[in-house]
């Protein structure tokens, strides 16, 4: 197949002439030439013979051709976007949690038939070579797995776009459990390199620190010149992005922090040879692991460095390619559109401003117009504690002009704000940019709204707190100031990629699908599984939906006794899921103290009784961040607990529980379509969206949830019988706390206290380090209501084993899941995005 042609002069040398009729048309697809290129990479790329080719050499062979064919759309893409001079959208993320990429790959180019069947011939099966690849430690939770959604979608929807991030050397970690604790391991993902990425040594931005600002004056004008700055480099790698079923191919360009000076050659020549490398050292620590842990003031720096060090190096790349074609800054909104994901990203408002003043000599008033149309802001959360906040102090002395810059943009900020609400000092200090108090900081969330031109929620009951509680102050500004001020605070609701978390993860269920649909259109356009509703009473395709989920658990039960010690669990048994950052407000301790209270309801009954009760397995699994005490607990509870109930007799095969390590993206697809039921039991008004619900949902596992993040939109689109709801809502929640800090002290219920004595009397072991954790609950500190919510908990659970007795209204639920779940594809989502933000 012959590739566009692209002509940038109306005559060509011959020299162009011949490259182009060399390069014209795209590598062929058929088994053969697959298998020519596939040994090609084998022999010339990694340099090994047919005598010691084994699957991992196969894997990186078949990245590397996959590679090939991607750079040739990804060429193509950039070279018919810049001709066209479309407007690009760059989204800013500090995390991308990308998931392995073969198959991705694969299944969006639609040549997975073709490499299996090619792979086949030489002796090699595509499923084993999956496994040898590691996910990219690029990414840790619900962020960073949004944001590769996102750039899925954006490239399927034929979107010009560049994702930009940091290439750490190590991810968060590798959560190892030893003893029932929680170990961290180094994730060194690039230990055997990375067969999809293009190492840019032509693109190398310089990033300084530290340093002084110096007043100057040119032609009657006072500048602000940064001097005396350290100065590192970012390098970038560019990762190419395919769509479905589409030759457009986005790019994803990450960071590396490197040292402007490799070597100290003097210090080393007098012996200082740890000072030779110092500088190097000191600039790489920067890429080199996702969020560092901030406990101490060296890693709050090292965390401030890092996102500067990407926002700097993301702005001065954008603004670059602009300057290719345009000289003008007043163009710069109609072909430049930045999404920052959440704060993190929020510095680069500052830099573009700065870059614009100091650099460009651009006048204030328009530097500060043209960052405002260019910017747009995703917030993720709804707790006050979580919004990111910087000390002054460091700043200043980190990037002093920056923080000049924020002072400016305050100065003025305030001036309007007390135009519009003169002597109200409450209003005023919470809009403010700067904290005041004994230790000044940095209100990034602030900065984010004042300089985006749109803020968007990530669901519609998160949307609703931050315009009615949140950020009220500011809603109620910008309606004054600005005719069309109210519509700045819009509702996104979040989504997921169809591609990979049902085409990947559930290929039975894909086929079931297109076979019913007969069509695949579906895979862009997820609102037509609603069509699957015609087959709700249809019993054929109820009981394969019905085999397809006994397969899925039987790769799960495979994958549990492979990575949990050989530990076999029952697939007859209801498989109940709770997979997700361990975090006290997702109140995984919940469903802990449920299997207690499960495992001494089911000890007091008798045998006949016994023979009612529905097997379950409980399935939990999440990292803990490495200094976060609680929910490292929370984890070696699940252990001390597991290590009694697993060991019962009279309990046996009716429950067990076992912890799922190291949860990634690629376990996620083994365990997401295998799982009867799912846990999202967030407090209501805590959780901003949450994805992981999406992807449980059109995968037919029934959730069990609390009415908070998406949940309420899933309920509403696949009605709420067919899912589990329980607990307090948003507006109730409020009026527990407030009876709590008046003294309520009764809201344990029976069933709980009767837990909380079982744990104390010894019977699941030494639990003296989780009794404090435990006991706070009972005495007026049961912030996230886990106690308040137990017996409506303990109630759906038991709506959840009634209604799997009934297989048949079970899996006609799951059909319903699945057939409701449109909404909830990215693609969605970035058509909002598109249409109403960028």
């Amino acid at each position: 197949m012959l590739r566009p042609e692209f002509i940038y002069q109306k005559t060509e040398s011959p020299k162009d002439i011949k490259m182009w009729d060399l390069m014209k048309s795209y590598i062929k697809s058929d088994k053969a030439s697959i298998q020519k290129q596939i040994v090609n990479h084998v022999e010339h790329t990694l340099a090994q013979t047919r005598f010691d080719f084994d699957n991992t050499g196969c894997y990186y062979a078949a990245a590397y051709s996959l590679r090939d064919r991607l750079v040739e759309s990804w060429n193509d893409t950039y070279q018919h976007t810049f001709e066209k001079d479309n407007k690009c959208i760059y989204y800013m993320s500090m995390e991308y949690l990308l998931g392995r990429m073969l198959q991705n790959t694969l299944i969006n180019l639609g040549l997975e038939k073709y490499y299996r069947e090619a792979l086949e011939g030489m002796g090699y099966r595509l499923e084993e070579i999956y496994e040898e690849e590691n996910d990219p430690g690029l990414g840790n939770g619900g962020l960073g797995r949004l944001a590769a959604c996102f750039l899925d979608s954006l490239t399927t929807l034929g979107l010009p776009a560049w994702g930009y991030g940091i290439r750490y050397n190590y991810g968060i970690f590798k959560q190892v459990i030893h003893h029932g604790c929680q170990v961290e391991l180094p994730d060194y993902w690039l230990a055997r390199g990375n067969p999809w990425e293009i190492e840019r040594l032509d693109v190398i931005i310089p990033v300084q620190f530290y340093g002084a600002v110096k007043l100057v004056e040119e032609d009657g004008v006072q500048r602000s010149i940064w001097e005396g700055a350290e100065c590192i480099r970012a390098m970038a790698y560019d990762l190419p992005i395919p769509g479905y079923n589409t030759f457009n191919t986005n790019n994803l360009r990450l960071w590396r922090a490197c040292p402007s000076t490799e070597f100290d050659f003097e210090s080393f020549n007098t012996g200082d040879y740890f000072g030779a490398v110092k500088a190097k050292q000191r600039a790489e620590s920067i890429s080199s692991v996702l969020y560092p842990n901030d406990a101490t003031f060296e890693g709050k720096e090292l965390r401030l460095k890092q996102e500067y060090f990407f926002c700097a190096a993301t702005l001065r790349d954008i603004l670059n390619r602009f300057l290719l074609k345009h000289k003008d800054w007043k163009e710069l909104s109609s072909k430049v559109a930045i999404q920052l994901n959440d704060t993190h990203p929020g510095l680069s408002i500052i830099e573009m401003l700065r870059l614009l003043v100091d650099e460009y000599r651009v006048g204030w008033d328009q530097a500060w117009r043209v960052v405002r149309e260019v910017f747009s802001y995703t917030n993720h959360t709804v707790m006050p504690e979580a919004l990111e906040k910087w000390d002054v102090e460091l700043m200043s002395r980190l990037l002093p002009r920056h923080m000049e810059l924020i002072y400016l943009i305050n100065y003025y900020l305030l001036e309007s704000i007390r135009k519009e609400f003169p002597e109200n000092d409450e209003i005023i200090s919470s809009m403010s940019l700067i904290e005041e108090g004994s230790s000044k900081r940095v209100k990034m969330a602030n900065l984010c709204i004042v300089g985006s031109h749109k803020v968007n929620g990530v669901a519609r009951i998160h949307t609703e707190l931050i315009k009615n509680w949140l950020f009220k102050d500011f809603i109620e500004y910008y309606k004054r100031v600005d005719p069309k001020g109210g519509d700045k605070f819009i509702n996104i609701t979040n989504g997921v990629t169809p591609r990979r978390w049902i085409l990947c993860a559930n290929p039975r269920l894909s086929s079931l699908i297109t076979r019913k649909l007969g069509h695949s259109k579906w895979v862009t356009d997820l609102s037509l599984l609603s069509d699957l509703k015609n087959y709700s009473e249809d019993e054929e395709t109820l009981k394969e939906l019905a085999s397809i989920k006994r397969a899925n658990k039987l790769r799960l039960a495979e994958w549990v006794k492979n990575n949990c010690n050989g530990f076999e669990i029952d697939t007859e048994a209801l498989f109940d899921v709770f997979v997700k950052r361990i975090h006290e407000y997702k109140r995984q301790l919940m469903a802990i103290l449920y299997v207690v209270y499960r495992f001494l309801w089911i000890k007091k009954l008798t045998n006949e009784e016994r023979a009612k009760v529905v097997p379950r397995v409980c399935l939990i699994g999440g990292k803990a961040a490495p200094g976060y005490d609680a929910a490292k607990k929370t984890i070696k509870l699940v252990s001390m607990i597991a290590n009694i109930v697993n060991n019962d007799k009279d309990v046996g095969n009716l429950l067990k529980l076992v912890f799922l390590p190291n949860y990634s993206v690629s376990n996620a697809q083994v365990i997401i379509p295998a799982a009867d039921i799912s846990q999202h039991v967030s407090t209501a008004g805590t959780e901003a969206s949450g994805t992981s619900n999406m992807k449980f949902a059109m995968n037919g596992c029934l959730i069990v949830g609390t009415m908070d993040g998406a949940n309420v939109e899933i309920a509403e689109e696949i009605w709420r019988e067919n899912m589990f709801v329980f607990g307090a809502s948003v507006e109730e929640v409020e009026e527990c706390r407030k009876l709590m800090a008046e003294g309520k002290r009764d809201y344990v219920p029976s069933s709980l206290t009767e837990v909380f004595t079982a744990l104390f009397d010894g019977r699941f072991g030494n639990l003296s380090e989780m009794k404090p954790m435990i006991n706070k609950l009972a005495e007026g500190e049961d912030h996230y209501l886990v106690c308040w919510d137990f017996q409506s908990y303990i109630e759906t659970h038991t709506k959840v084993d009634e209604c799997y007795k009934r297989q048949r209204t079970w899996v006609s639920k799951s059909l319903a899941s699945i057939s409701s779940s449109g909404k909830f594809s990215t693609d969605r989502t970035i058509s909002q995005y598109a249409s109403e933000v960028w």
